[in-house]
């Protein structure tokens, strides 16, 4: 067993929104109270600049930045994890070295964001990267969302080859995430996320958590401990109170940054502003955030 098979990360980890004042600039203050929210929320972990944060539409200054305030108001209660973004193999380890700095626990690497190439150009690409840091690195694995990805054999013999690969960002459904745990001998750690659909089968397969944007993010830490507690209804009854607003919000990245962030917004008290280009709402859509809003109860600091 190498050190990295010790990690014990675990849980709802809540990836946060990008959230913007009314000039598009990031809004340091919504920041703040987004990360206060999820703490007292009971969240396992934080994490940022994922697809939620809509990362690509961030300068290299302005991700930075983000690591600054999440490092700052997590305050080390709670592992962090920032997803790594950027085009090259030295873009990618910049962040890194940035996220380092912060006191990252994790990194999450993305595929780099140009063209579509073969496994072994990304298996070539992911190693280097993390070669470069004693970080514990996750891949995170979205072909639906990125267009581009790696099979269950593939990511199993990149982790063989570079030890500090110790973790899966899946993007899929229970039957394809649970394939994976089985090739990769349940040897590598894997989360997923998909807005927390299929939240229980997800615990019920051996998922060892959940990166989650904010906005159900209270239902989904209680699902999950009632689960770890034995208590399958109640973690089933937290799920069902989260479902519609779920499906809903997760019908693409665009959907979720528009409407998730909303249905956040309203929970919270936060006001959202879009930072363009964005699929802007519509009448029926905010119909239903607020509907939803509603069900699911304001998210507070006790």
């Amino acid at each position: 067993m190498n050190k990295f098979e010790t990690v014990d990360f675990h849980g709802i980890h809540a990836i946060v929104y990008a959230l913007f004042d009314g000039e598009e600039r990031l809004d340091r203050a919504a920041i703040r109270r987004q990360v206060e929210l999820c703490l007292a929320a009971g969240v396992h972990g934080m994490a940022a600049l994922g697809l939620a944060t809509e990362v690509s539409k961030l300068t290299g200054a302005e991700r930075r930045t983000l690591m600054d305030w999440v490092a700052e108001d997590t305050g080390a209660r709670v592992p962090l994890a920032f997803t790594i973004f950027g085009a090259s193999v030295a873009e990618q380890i910049g962040q890194i070295r940035h996220a380092e700095s912060v006191g990252a626990d994790w990194v999450i690497l993305q595929p780099p964001p140009v063209g579509t190439y073969g496994a072994a150009e990304y298996i070539r690409f992911f190693g280097r990267v993390a070669g470069a840091t004693d970080l514990p690195v996750a891949i995170q694995n979205a072909p639906a969302f990125f267009g581009r990805g790696l099979t269950a054999d593939e990511i199993r013999d990149l982790a063989r080859q570079h030890p500090n690969i110790s973790l899966i960002k899946g993007e899929g459904p229970v039957v394809d995430i649970a394939g994976l745990i089985t090739r990769t001998d349940n040897r590598v750690p894997i989360f997923n996320g998909r807005g927390g659909l299929e939240l229980i089968d997800n615990f019920r397969i051996g998922c060892r958590g959940m990166i989650l944007a904010p906005d159900c993010i209270d239902h989904a830490v209680r699902a999950y401990n009632a689960f770890h507690a034995g208590d399958e209804d109640g973690a089933e009854a937290e799920y069902r109170a989260m479902l519609p607003a779920a499906v809903f919000v997760m019908q693409g990245i665009e959907n979720l940054i528009c409407y998730g962030k909303r249905l956040f917004g309203a929970r919270s008290g936060i006001p959202i502003h879009d930072r363009g280009p964005a699929l802007r709402p519509d009448k029926i859509g905010l119909e239903m955030v607020e509907r939803f809003a509603a069900q699911l109860g304001p998210l507070a600091v006790e």
